[in-house]
């Protein structure tokens, strides 16, 4: 495939993701309740995300790239704006984005739609449980909901995602790219999808590889799967 028909497939795949995330989003505000109920759940996972991690999160190597996945992959933040940013950008970024960079967006979108997806199944399963939800709880509604083949694709996704990102931080020219962008986007209009992008190239560039990093991530979010699908006691945080 030429680097032409390469970038066009990548844009397809990013405008599909979009569109789902922005319908699984619309389709939750269209009830306030179940809305409340989605921030209520989000903010739960993403708690326990900071005991399981809590470790990398006091890293100074490690903590910026941790606080950018939980926050900004998986926390409870209200994403529209960036979605119809990036939908409105999409044709701009696939004539001046290189191939990798435009992946690497196209797999964060992606993940996020699969996590709205997933979310929302959770949300529906545990009903009323959402206020005292416990890991027991959770695991109980993960069992309930199935759908084992979709978290082990958004663990991998994780991962996919965390080593584009290392691997554009060895890319000298993406940086300063980005810094020419700021203002340019700003004034567009583009305001955050760009601090986004930027938040995530500074975290994975401050580790200086990123391998460690994912590898602890991912290991841990496999294990936690494997107990919550065997109905075994989830891991203890790491002392």
């Amino acid at each position: 495939m030429t680097d032409r028909g390469a970038k066009h497939a990548i844009g397809e795949r990013l405008q599909a993701a979009l569109r789902q995330a922005a319908a699984l989003r619309l389709d939750a505000q269209r009830d306030p309740a179940r809305q409340q109920a989605w921030f209520a759940f989000r903010a739960w996972q993403s708690r326990r995300l900071a005991r399981t991690h809590a470790d990398l999160l006091a890293s100074e190597r490690h903590g910026p790239a941790a606080a950018f996945f939980l926050a900004d992959l998986y926390g409870p933040k209200e994403l529209s704006k960036r979605d119809a940013e990036i939908a409105r950008i999409v044709p701009i970024m696939v004539r001046m984005l290189p191939p990798a960079a435009l992946e690497t967006l196209a797999d964060a979108v992606e993940m996020d739609a699969l996590s709205e997806s997933l979310d929302a199944a959770m949300v529906e399963s545990l009903g009323g449980r959402i206020s005292g939800l416990t890991d027991e709880t959770y695991a109980e509604a993960w069992r309930a909901v199935g759908r084992r083949e979709d978290r082990e694709r958004q663990i991998a996704l994780t991962r996919h995602l965390g080593e584009a990102l290392d691997r554009l931080t060895r890319q000298p020219l993406i940086r300063g790219a980005l810094r020419v962008m700021r203002g340019p986007a700003h004034l567009a209009g583009f305001g955050e999808l760009q601090d986004f992008l930027e938040r995530g190239f500074d975290a994975f560039r401050h580790m200086r590889g990123a391998e460690e990093f994912l590898d602890r991530i991912v290991g841990r979010e496999r294990e936690f799967m494997e107990a919550m699908f065997a109905a075994r006691p989830v891991p203890a945080a790491p002392a």
